[in-house]
């Protein structure tokens, strides 16, 4: 099996595609005009328009209704990532060292999804990370 990406379901697919465009410095691939992703270094960002969601099945996903998934996206450099966009999302926490090794700061997206970006820091997290 091969994870191939995680899906937003937005009811602005513009205004959220342009937000992750932003934050991964992306351009997206548009597939249609109510998809889209933004492919990364070992993950793809799927983004549907509400449109999308009967496609499936009627209801089965609500835009902006998330509040227990954080997509998090690793970085080289959290310092220059954290001064480039501090001031241009609604942050949740500033910098700060995780128990499990990592630096991040965490936001959110328009739709009010939380996004961490992080870095290895410790030993045992570089370590961990190395292989990945």
């Amino acid at each position: 099996m091969k994870f191939a990406s995680t899906r937003i379901i937005t009811a602005d697919i513009k205004q959220l595609v342009a937000f992750y465009e932003m934050i991964a410095t992306v351009k997206a691939q548009w597939l249609a005009p109510v998809f889209a992703e933004i492919v990364m270094p070992g993950a793809v960002l799927a983004i549907g328009a509400s449109e999308t969601v009967a496609l499936w099945k009627e209801g089965s996903a609500e835009p902006g209704a998330n509040r227990s998934l954080v997509l998090e996206l690793q970085v080289d450099d959290i310092d220059a990532e954290y001064t480039r966009l501090k001031d241009r999302v609604p942050l949740v926490h500033e910098l700060k060292t995780m128990p499990w090794g990592n630096t991040t700061f965490q936001f959110r997206d328009p739709d009010g999804n939380a996004v961490s970006l992080y870095m290895p820091a410790t030993e045992d997290a570089k370590k961990r990370f190395a292989s990945r």
